[in-house]
């Protein structure tokens, strides 16, 4: 199903982080294309698995799939020409929905972790933001929004490690980044989800302990199957109808952010 009039009525927006029907990134391109917008989907490290996945859209003969390693600079370099290919000279949002840690930086082994993998996990989770927002800042010619998804880093969760020193650099990025392209008209924000069974989550040692803090804590209910409610906060905030919102994290967790305990 499709729709005209929606509130990214002729908006091209990038989205990362297409692995799966049940991510948000997928559900975020689900509900950009009802909601009118152009969409273009990166994908690393297997574009073809995106591009089974993107068949499930709903206009699937308007999506393209482009590899895209955020941590290779090439990568970076070649993005701005492939996307004017693609959708054109200008681009009006940005979809963030990257992260990896390697196996020894989770899982409770937070104190043994090597540098090697601390870097490679904030390097991908964190600067990607910057780095990903800068290669298409060429085309945000006329303003624009990125919108990343943290894990509230405010707090030290079971198993999650270094991911979480990793999801703080991306908060503190995205505020710089807010201050630093507001000049451009071009507002940074982040979508904290609560957990949910995804290809990320599944990576993870120990979800399930880190998944049931919500089962006991959370006041509205909160369904690890449905990644829908964080899609929709991500594409209000690539809409105009947050046009003086930039360097806030808005909280998708059923409002367990809120609760002491």
């Amino acid at each position: 199903m499709t729709s005209t009039g929606g509130i990214l009525e002729g908006k091209r927006i990038l989205i990362t982080g297409v692995l799966m029907e049940s991510s948000i990134a997928f559900h975020a391109a689900k509900l950009a294309q009802e909601q009118g917008a152009e969409i273009i989907l990166t994908a690393w490290p297997r574009p073809t698995l995106t591009e089974r996945i993107a068949k499930k859209l709903p206009q699937p003969d308007k999506v393209k799939v482009l590899e895209l390693d955020v941590s290779n600079d090439e990568h970076l370099a070649r993005l701005e020409g492939q996307v004017r290919e693609h959708l054109g000279d200008r681009l009006d949002g940005v979809v963030h929905s990257i992260g990896f840690a390697p196996q020894d930086a989770l899982g409770g082994n937070f104190l043994n972790t090597p540098f090697e993998s601390v870097a490679t996990a904030m390097h991908v989770s964190a600067f990607s933001l910057k780095s990903l927002t800068m290669a298409l800042l060429p085309l945000m010619t006329e303003g624009g929004s990125v919108v990343g998804l943290t894990f509230d880093a405010q707090f030290a969760w079971p198993q999650y490690d270094w991911m979480g020193p990793a999801k703080a650099a991306l908060e503190a990025t995205s505020r710089y980044m807010a201050r630093d392209l507001g000049k451009h008209d071009i507002r940074s924000n982040l979508v904290s989800a609560g957990p949910l069974g995804s290809m990320a989550a599944k990576s993870i040692p120990g979800f399930s302990d880190l998944a049931a803090v919500w089962d006991s804590r959370s006041p509205l209910e909160w369904k690890l199957d449905d990644p829908e409610p964080a899609g929709k906060a991500i594409v209000a905030l690539l809409s105009d109808w947050f046009p003086k919102t930039t360097g806030e994290i808005v909280h998708v967790d059923g409002g367990l952010h809120a609760i002491g305990a």
